[in-house]
């Protein structure tokens, strides 16, 4: 290898010697990190060179993409290497592109297309590298995961829901030493079951020495602070960077702690304090359905003498994942349950606020009270203020425009959290959500909307 015209940070180095019990190393970061230099030009030609097997990949969107931003670029492998040798068009021997490097071949290819990727996965790999593995095919990566010594991926972030997170990135630990620089949002979305020798490494611009501090605020200036582009690639945070529903959600403003919620139970003396629950609400959305990630939701609000609306807990259920699939009765008694835990935990909420779409679970639900002197009340969801007017409210609660917000979430529900991290317009259509990654945010929308007039006070539109 050529000596490098870049510095290396220490952490750069740690990972790049980090090369014994190690599987997969998975790069997560910001933009112009360089990950990518650092991580196929050096790590992972170094992988390849202490791999027993031949035959080994690079892999992009494009084979275009690899060219550019992988073999060619300034330190790019070819700039970084004297041995290799790069035949875009094949050679007698292999028709696809491929690096001839101390007497082993690396394929490039593209996982944009499927044809070709299925050709070269027949065989068993040392090493494979993975360009913005979040934006592959995911059969792509699932296929070639399981044929291969020695994995290597980056990726910037972007939208926590897509599989590749769960299956693959989220399954990864970073090592204690750098576990303190990854982010508390993605550490603890780290939290699949591990697999040994996965590692995960977040990297910033300040790993990158080779940027001054006049290119870092350049490229800081070049995304408008407060939009997912800015939390995408400067801050290095996940979330879809366009379409968002509840762009200006916020974990950082918005997600409370629960001893935070606590100070607002009414102490019994009432002395004290100014600033109590009033009200509590409770909401539920239902899906049945066995074949898709739909939800039965399950959430519980409480809203104070201030006008602060905080949600304290959800409960959701996946027939899909379940074994045994629930109907409409389970959800009935799991409800209940629901109800008498955040009783006990926050306080009574009478009245509970159910899917009118779903009119088999409501007879249910009149069914279990005639029959059991339940003492809550439950009925059919407010349904009649329009969707967009019910984005447009929870919009100005999480403002915070010369005013603290007034809207706000449990850390305990990651579902919902999620929810809002996901839930998009339409592609096609500029003034309608999509239909998907909303039943927590239906059954929070259902529990609130009795009580809309006593959230944030002089603020509704």
């Amino acid at each position: 290898m050529r000596s490098s015209s870049f510095p290396l940070s220490q952490k750069y180095l740690d990972f790049i010697n980090t090369v014994d019990n190690v599987d997969a190393d998975f790069l997560e970061g910001t933009t112009a990190s360089g990950k990518t230099t650092v991580g196929a030009g050096i790590k992972f030609m170094r992988m390849v060179s202490r791999s027993h097997k031949k035959m080994h990949i690079i892999a992009a969107k494009t084979t275009g993409i690899a060219e550019k931003n992988i073999l060619q670029q300034d330190n790019g492998i070819l700039d970084l290497h004297r041995n290799v040798r790069y035949y875009g068009n094949g050679d007698n021997d292999n028709k696809l592109p491929h690096i001839k490097f101390e007497g082993k071949l690396i394929y490039i290819l593209g996982y944009d297309n499927r044809d070709k990727w299925q050709l070269v996965l027949g065989s068993q790999f040392g090493c494979v590298y993975i360009d913005e593995i979040n934006t592959a095919s995911i059969d792509f990566v699932r296929e070639v995961s399981t044929r291969n010594d020695y994995l290597m991926a980056t990726l910037n972030p972007d939208d926590p829901s897509l599989p590749v997170y769960d299956e693959f990135i989220n399954r990864s630990r970073p090592y204690k030493k750098y576990a303190a620089d990854v982010p508390p949002e993605i550490l603890k979305e780290l939290n699949q079951k591990p697999v040994p020798k996965w590692r995960y490494w977040f990297f910033t611009f300040c790993d990158n020495l080779s940027l001054t501090e006049t290119d870092i605020e350049k490229k800081i200036q070049s995304a408008p602070p407060g939009t997912k582009l800015y939390k995408n690639k400067i801050q290095g945070l996940r979330g879809r960077a366009t379409g968002l529903v509840f762009s200006n959600f916020d974990r950082t403003k918005h997600v409370i702690s629960k001893d935070v919620a606590k100070q607002f139970v009414k102490n019994p003396t009432g002395r004290h304090q100014n600033e109590y629950f009033l009200y509590f609400s409770a909401g539920l959305d239902t899906a049945y359905s066995q074949k898709s990630p739909d939800t039965i939701s399950m959430s519980f609000i409480g809203i104070t003498n201030a006008g602060r609306c905080i949600v304290l807990d959800e409960r959701v259920y996946n027939n899909a994942a379940l074994e045994t699939p629930l109907a409409p009765t389970d959800t009935v008694r799991n409800f209940v349950k629901f109800l008498e835990r955040n009783r006990s935990k926050w306080g009574f909420a009478r009245d509970a606020f159910i899917d009118s779409a779903d009119q088999a679970t409501i007879t249910e639900f009149l069914k279990y009270k005639r029959e059991n002197g339940c003492v809550y009340n439950f009925k059919n969801a407010w349904k009649k203020e329009k969707i967009i007017d019910r984005i447009i409210n929870q919009l100005n609660w999480f403002a915070d425009a010369g005013r603290a917000p007034c809207f706000y979430i449990l850390d305990g529900c990651k579902t919902y959290i999620h929810e809002l991290e996901t839930y998009s317009w339409k592609e096609e259509k500029d003034n309608e959500p999509e239909d998907g990654n909303d039943h927590m945010i239906n059954s929070v929308q259902y529990a609130w909307l009795p009580f809309e007039v006593k959230i944030g006070t002089g603020r509704r539109t």
